[in-house]
């Protein structure tokens, strides 16, 4: 068994692995970074520069693709050959649901951070505050400002597009210059805005770069839309482009690939955290990294994992789970339920390039007064969406020829406007995760088994999205207004979140303040599973700054003890 020892272990590259990786390196520790994944360096990205001629099938997936992927192809999201080498292999990375669950995973270096949608939004108040207000859940063991630092250090290093708005429940942030807007998105704006007095409209804040921010290595978003495949450009942040590049330029970096931790280890003795333990995803040989400091970034439900097969005497049933919560408290943010209409009056315009982003309407219910308050359900939602032509009129070879076909697919179609909701889901101990030792995968670890589903709050605050989506583009004066709803299985915001909750009592929470387990405090959880409640807006800003937050506490620490 092979032995080495480190100052702090990550494990994980994903957007918390990067940026664990990325400050403790430049705070001087000698750093071994995991993922259980393969190698991919930036701009190593296969379908980077491919058009869909290029692509066998023309991109669509075959049906033994297909077969392979069945559970993650259920949301549409690996349907497509442009991306689909970025998600698991269902067959061989097994897991199972009591009630659905829609686990979408990436098993490489960067994970999700290829292929995140990018939306960058601050959690306010309003969420830091919403479980102790509403006695669902756990207080927050901190509150925006303790926070709010490293929002800022956050934002200025990834490079977020957005416009300030002065929303005390969406904080302001350091934004390079908002995208622009589309005509029929202007005047919806407008709409918007001439007809309420607690709603807007605004581009969304996404961490593409616009304007003439520096950032090294990394150049301005080039409006391709291709930002799932990886970006050659670095134009949108990722941890390839990024931070794993930073924490490798300090030397303190060792990054070990196809290494899958199973195991963080005890010492009773001296009560705490010293090592790892790791199967090599290729060889399946074991071996033991030592540590003084371990960063736990793999994932809400995959940090659960780890830490729920870390047994000892001190902790049968799991590292750090005094309080009997690891792995419960589920959440992921529930969308599908909206509105879309045909907008007249601009077929005389188009609009350039093919951004990369949408539309943002702020949460406007139950903002802490009477006037946003609903009787029916807690929390809220935001919406997402855009306008634009879409549907180029009929041009399949078969039903036409000649120059009037050739004139015809030159034409763009017709304008319209959709909004689709963005709903928080409330933290409910029975929505967990189990491990199940009698299905064991390739490498004989246990199986992940969800337990988890949308519950009556989730379903009523979805007629809310669908209603107020059809009023507001009806009172724009849009046309054939239709509502949906496609009320899909938790893991459809590819969020989740929960599994190993900050708080205030070690009786009732799994990490502290800093995101240390209360019991182990050398060992920090800062990816969504330290999440106490949702909020509504998208999270991986909320999961870097925690980061940030919680390395520069370790390297305080680690460096003190060492004084």
């Amino acid at each position: 068994m092979f032995k080495e020892n480190y100052d702090a272990i990550v494990i994980g590259t994903g957007i918390s692995g990067g940026w664990a990786a990325k400050e403790l390196c430049e705070g001087g520790l000698k750093t071994l970074v995991l993922e259980r994944g393969r190698m991919v360096k930036h701009g190593e990205y296969p379908t980077m520069y491919d058009d869909p001629w290029d692509m066998e099938l023309r991109g669509s997936n075959s049906v033994e693709d297909q077969k392979r992927q069945e559970k993650q192809s259920r949301t549409g999201y690996t349907t497509n050959a442009e991306s689909k080498h970025w998600f698991v292999d269902d067959i061989k990375h097994p897991y199972n649901e009591i009630k659905r669950f829609d686990w979408m995973r990436g098993y490489h270096v960067g994970g999700r951070s290829i292929t995140w949608g990018r939306q960058s939004y601050r959690l306010s108040d309003l969420d830091f505050t919403a479980n102790v207000k509403d006695g669902y859940g756990v207080d927050w063991p901190i509150r925006y400002k303790d926070i709010a630092p490293w929002y800022d250090y956050v934002e200025g290093y990834i490079g977020v597009s957005g416009e300030k708005l002065g929303l005390p429940q969406l904080p302001d942030g350091v934004f390079s210059p908002p995208m622009e807007l589309t005509c029929v998105e202007e005047e919806f704006k407008a709409k918007i805005a001439s007809n309420y007095e607690d709603r807007l409209l605004t581009i969304g804040r996404v961490a593409n770069i616009t304007g003439n921010h520096k950032h090294k290595g990394r150049t301005n978003c080039q409006f391709r839309n291709r930002c799932i495949r990886g970006c050659p450009y670095g134009g949108y942040f990722s941890s390839n482009a990024s931070t794993l590049p930073a924490a490798e330029i300090t030397g303190n970096m060792t990054l070990r690939p196809n290494s899958i931790v199973h195991e963080i280890i005890y010492d009773a003795k001296l009560k705490k955290a010293t090592g790892v333990k790791v199967i090599d995803a290729e060889t399946k040989e074991s071996y033991v990294f030592y540590a003084d400091i371990i960063f736990c970034c793999a994932s809400a439900i995959a940090s659960a994992a780890i830490l729920m097969q870390s047994k000892s005497d001190r902790f049968p049933n799991g590292l750090g789970n005094d309080s009997g919560e690891l792995g419960h408290n589920i959440m992921d943010h529930h969308l599908g339920a909206g509105a879309s209409a045909k907008v007249e009056g601009y077929e005389d315009k188009y609009y350039k390039g093919r951004r990369p982003n949408g539309i943002y309407i702020p949460r406007f219910r139950n903002l802490g007064d009477k006037k946003t308050e609903q009787k029916n359900f807690l929390r809220g939602y935001g919406y997402q969406g855009g306008g634009g032509r879409y549907g180029i009129k009929e041009h399949v070879a078969e039903l036409a020829y000649g120059a009037e076909f050739k004139e015809k697919i030159l034409e763009p179609g017709p304008w319209s406007m959709g909004i689709n909701g963005f709903g928080e889901c409330l933290p409910y101990h029975e929505n967990k995760m189990t491990l199940d030792y009698d299905k064991l995968d390739e490498w004989g670890l246990p199986t992940v088994t969800f337990d988890a589903e949308w519950k009556e709050n989730e379903l009523i605050m979805r007629e809310d999205m669908k209603q107020q989506a059809a009023e507001m583009l009806e009172k724009a004066g849009f046309k054939d207004v239709r509502t949906f709803d496609s009320v899909k299985a938790p893991g459809i915001g590819i969020h989740e979140m929960g599994t190993a909750r900050m708080g205030r009592d070690p009786k009732t929470s799994v990490l502290n303040a800093y995101n240390q387990i209360h019991s182990v405090p050398n060992v920090y959880v800062t990816d969504g599973a330290c999440m106490t409640s949702a909020g509504c807006q998208n999270p991986s800003l909320t999961y870097m700054a925690l980061t940030a937050r919680a390395a520069q506490h370790a390297v305080k620490q680690f460096k003190s003890k060492r004084a």
